[in-house]
């Protein structure tokens, strides 16, 4: 089997908290007082617009948190949304070593909405560690989408059997398999150096 060339990671449960995802929405519900069911069922309408950038964040306000009145301001909700996004413990340093070891090309293949994407690029250095950005509010695909994986082959020219993708999600990682790129679901960031190590890759 050949050597492993690129590493393609996702960012939210990897890297970092998921951006914006079920418990962090619920978080918002509590804290601005939404109506639960109402937000959730307007979230699920507009995420993939969202996460594909046909929909920008403040079409995505407009469509969930402020089609009335509020009592809070949209940049206070902005404000909590970026908030939700933390370093996993152990991984960026994790990250960071394989970078700079020089021996893989190093991308990012997330599904994310472009100002909450480019928020956490430019706030926790993901610009330094990464080579490209296969995020679904530029590429137009999200995970399991199985163009999304193919896509990134194509663009990085590298061979399935050459690439190993990371995710935290199932659905995702079973996606990448079938087309037959070895992954790592990662299940506990902090043991993301032990667990790279045990396949072959150098993290130091």
């Amino acid at each position: 089997m050949p050597e492993i060339a690129l590493l393609l990671w996702d960012v939210g449960g990897v890297l970092l908290t998921d951006g914006w995802d079920h418990a962090s929405r619920a978080e918002a519900v509590r804290h601005f007082r939404l109506d639960p069911a109402e937000f959730e069922r307007r979230h699920g309408l507009a995420e993939a617009d969202f996460e594909t950038g046909r929909l920008g964040w403040d079409g995505y306000l407009d469509a969930t948190v402020f089609y009335e009145p509020r009592s809070f301001s949209r940049d206070e909700f902005r404000r909590f949304m970026l908030e939700q996004s933390r370093p996993l413990p152990g991984a960026l340093e994790t990250a960071r070593a394989i970078r700079a070891n020089g021996r893989y090309r190093m991308a990012v293949l997330n599904n994310e909405s472009r100002e909450l994407n480019e928020y956490r690029v430019r706030t926790f250095g993901l610009g330094e560690l990464f080579d490209e950005f296969f995020s679904s509010c530029y590429t137009g695909r999200r995970k399991p989408d199985p163009t999304a994986y193919r896509e990134a082959l194509d663009v990085t020219r590298r061979a399935a059997e050459e690439t190993l993708f990371l995710d935290d999600r199932p659905a995702n990682v079973e996606a990448a398999a079938r087309l037959g790129i070895r992954t790592l679901r990662v299940g506990d960031p902090s043991r993301l150096r032990e667990e790279l190590t045990a396949l072959g890759i150098s993290t130091r």
